[in-house]
C-alpha cells in the first residue's frame, strides 16, 4: 500500500522542527558555554552525566562520546544516584545534569547533595528559571519553540537540541584536549578505524615456518615444497645475511612454466622477480594494503630497519584482519 503524501510532508516537518531548534542554539551559545567548557576541562575527576527518561538516554550518548575522545565520563541515572550511586561522586568531579523541564524530582533531589559534596554543577535544560536551573553552577540553555510531536508533548526537538549542545562540548574539548587521531584510535582498537590506524604490518604477517626464505641457488622443486608447507603464495630469496634478493610467486611459475621442460631443476635466481616490493615491519598494514592494491599483487616481503627479511605479507592476512 501507498502511504499518504500526508506522512511525506509530516516527516519534514519534524525534520524542519528539529532542524530550528539545533540552529536556534547557536546565539545561545557565550560566556556560559565557555564557562562550562572551562570547568570541565580543569576538573581533576570525571565528567559525571545525570537524567532521567528521554533526556537520561540522551545524557548516556554525550557521556560515550566525551570518554571516547579523551575526557572521562560516566553516566549515572537519577533514580539510582538518590538510591546510593551518589557515592560515586567527589567533589573533585563535574556533574552535568539534562532535564528539559529543570523540575524532575529524581533530579531535583540530587541537587542539596551534590552542593554538600562541593561538586560544581551544570545544568543542560529547556527552562532558565526551573528549579535545576536555580541550583546550578552554569545553565545552558536548550529551550525549543515546540517538540516534534504533533501533540507537543513527546520530548524531540527538546532532545535534538540536548544532544547538539552535548557534542559542542565534546568537540570544543577535543580540540582543547589536542586530541589526535592516535588517540581515537587508542579508545577504538576494536572498531574498524582503530585497525586502520593502530595495525602495524608485524601484527599481521606471517613468520617463522609460515614465511618460506629460500636462497638464489635452491632448485625451483625445493623451491616449491618450502611454499607448498608452508601454505604460502610466494617465497622469499635471501642472501647469506638474510637480505632481500627476490620473490618467486605462483604468478612467476605459470609466466615460466611454458619456457622451459627442466624448469623444476631451474635455480630459483633465474625465476625470481628481483628487488621486489617491500614493506617495514613497522608501517601500518594500511599502508600495506594500499600498495597490494595499487600494484594489484597479493604478496609482500616485510623487513626490518636493516632491510632483512623478517615476514611475509599476504593479502588474505589483511582480509582476516578486518581492514
Amino acid at each position: 500500500m501507498s502511504l499518504s503524501r500526508k506522512y511525506i510532508n509530516r516527516a519534514r516537518e519534524v525534520l524542519r522542527l528539529e532542524a530550528e531548534a539545533i540552529s536556534s542554539l547557536i546565539d545561545r551559545v557565550g560566556k556560559d558555554f565557555l564557562h562550562a567548557l572551562e570547568v570541565i576541562y580543569e576538573a581533576r575527576g570525571r565528567v559525571i552525566i545525570t537524567g532521567v527518561g528521554k533526556a537520561g538516554i540522551i545524557g548516556q550518548k554525550i557521556s560515550a562520546t566525551l570518554a571516547s575522545t579523551g575526557t572521562p565520563s560516566v553516566w549515572i541515572h537519577s533514580g539510582e544516584a538518590i538510591h546510593g550511586d551518589l557515592g560515586r561522586i567527589t567533589k573533585d568531579d563535574v556533574v552535568v545534569i539534562l532535564s528539559n523541564s529543570g523540575e524532575s524530582e529524581e533530579v531535583i533531589k540530587l541537587l542539596p547533595v551534590l552542593k554538600h559534596i562541593g561538586t560544581p554543577v551544570i545544568a543542560i535544560t529547556g527552562r532558565s528559571s526551573s528549579t535545576l536551573a536555580r541550583y546550578s553552577d552554569i545553565v545552558l540553555d536548550i529551550s525549543v519553540e515546540r517538540e516534534a510531536c504533533p501533540l507537543n508533548l513527546a520530548p524531540t526537538s527538546s532532545t535534538t537540541a540536548m544532544l547538539a549542545m552535548g557534542d559542542a562540548l565534546a568537540v570544543c574539548l577535543i580540540e582543547l584536549r589536542g586530541f589526535k587521531r592516535d588517540d581515537f584510535a587508542l579508545y577504538h582498537p576494536g572498531g574498524s578505524l582503530g585497525k586502520r590506524l593502530l595495525l602495524k604490518v608485524r601484527d599481521i604477517m606471517r613468520t617463522g615456518s609460515a614465511c618460506p626464505t629460500v636462497r638464489p641457488n635452491d632448485m625451483l622443486k625445493d623451491v616449491l615444497v618450502r611454499i607448498t608447507e608452508a601454505k604460502a603464495g610466494a617465497a622469499l630469496v635471501v642472501d647469506n645475511k638474510g637480505r632481500l634478493k627476490g620473490i618467486f610467486t605462483d604468478g612467476d611459475l605459470r609466466r615460466h612454466i611454458d619456457e622451459d621442460v627442466y624448469i623444476l631443476s631451474q635455480p630459483i635466481s633465474k625465476l625470481m622477480t628481483p628487488d621486489p616490493i617491500s614493506v617495514n615491519q613497522d608501517q601500518l598494514a594500511v599502508e600495506a594494503l594500499g600498495i597490494l592494491e595499487s600494484r594489484k599483487i597479493d604478496e609482500l616481503a616485510v623487513v626490518d630497519d636493516k632491510s632483512k627479511v623478517v615476514g611475509i605479507l599476504d593479502i588474505q592476512d589483511i582480509v582476516e584482519a578486518g581492514l
